[in-house]
């Protein structure tokens, strides 16, 4: 089961500006895009994350890895986690508005414990949770459209390949679960990027061709935001939050993304969302809120610490 605690006032500062790290995330990707093909900027993304993560690791003084086995299950991990989703979601971003890949992307924490279910014996599914992933799974749909499902087209297909990468990322948290759960999550995060690099070099040179470097600076602005502070630093962030607020209250950071990228997405491309995905955040929103159980303790002790 998710793991519920007390929030503390610093946590749920540490927590909005994660949510706001990662809403930033999907503009800067698709500024990238406007320059860069969608492999390249996956391997970009993986490539700076992970020089920055082992350089974390060094000063962290931690212990890295030998077992053939961790390195093959990081390998593993980068495909669930990293390649799949990331390719996904920003071919996604080509035929979609950010805000709306960021609404879909949030269906994560509903294919997650809907994965995680099915996975480990302590991750059943009680009437609880099975209601927050009917409310969950409605909102997808809802932010979709009924008629994206009467036939397939260019936008319906780029939605299902966002939902597609939220599965595979939903998939990796029970595969790190499984496999990856005795390391120190700093060295499991940088051998993940690791692992999806070595994927990612050849899959982006065989498509794109080679890495161009003569790049504007807008470009480099947005590959260096999204690859070092919404990927290595967000990374990080995350594990530090995770410690303090535990997982269960962690899953509110879903709630956070959507509007950042919404707001971030109409302000600096104009972009604008039918009412349809605004319904579809609110019952996601709701399914979360279920399944999180008890964010109002939190809020209450967060005041009182304040």
């Amino acid at each position: 089961m998710a793991e519920q605690k007390s929030i503390s006032a610093r946590a749920w500062g540490e927590l909005l500006l994660l949510g706001v790290i990662w809403g930033g995330s999907f503009l800067s990707i698709r500024l990238a895009l406007d320059e860069v093909p969608v492999a390249t900027t996956v391997l970009h993304r993986t490539f700076w994350a992970m020089l920055v993560l082992w350089a974390a690791v060094g000063a962290m003084r931690l212990p890295v890895p030998r077992d053939a086995r961790v390195w093959g299950a990081f390998l593993v991990m980068g495909l669930l986690n990293n390649v799949i989703p990331f390719g996904l979601m920003a071919w996604g971003q080509l035929h979609i508005e950010t805000g709306l890949t960021s609404i879909l992307n949030a269906a994560t924490a509903i294919f997650g414990v809907l994965v995680a279910s099915m996975v480990f014996a302590d991750e059943r599914l009680t009437p609880r949770r099975g209601i927050g992933v009917t409310l969950g799974f409605c909102g997808v749909a809802t932010a979709i459209g009924a008629d994206s499902f009467a036939g397939l087209d260019l936008r319906s297909t780029a939605q299902l390949a966002v939902l597609a990468g939220a599965l595979s990322y939903a998939c990796a948290a029970s595969w790190a679960r499984a496999t990856l759960g005795g390391l120190a999550p700093q060295v499991a995060a940088a051998g993940m990027l690791t692992g999806s690099t070595l994927i990612m070099l050849p899959v982006a040179l065989l498509i794109d061709g080679p890495v161009s470097f003569a790049l504007q600076p807008v470009t480099w602005g947005a590959i260096a935001y999204y690859a070092v502070i919404a990927t290595a630093g967000a990374y990080l962030l995350y594990y530090r939050v995770l410690g303090m607020a535990g997982s269960g209250n962690l899953l509110l950071v879903t709630l956070i993304i959507p509007p950042v990228a919404i707001v971030l997405g109409a302000w600096l491309r104009e972009e604008s969302l039918d009412l349809r995905a605004y319904a579809g955040f609110a019952l996601l929103a709701l399914g979360l809120l279920v399944l999180n159980g008890r964010p109002r303790r939190g809020w209450r002790r967060a005041g009182r610490s304040a």
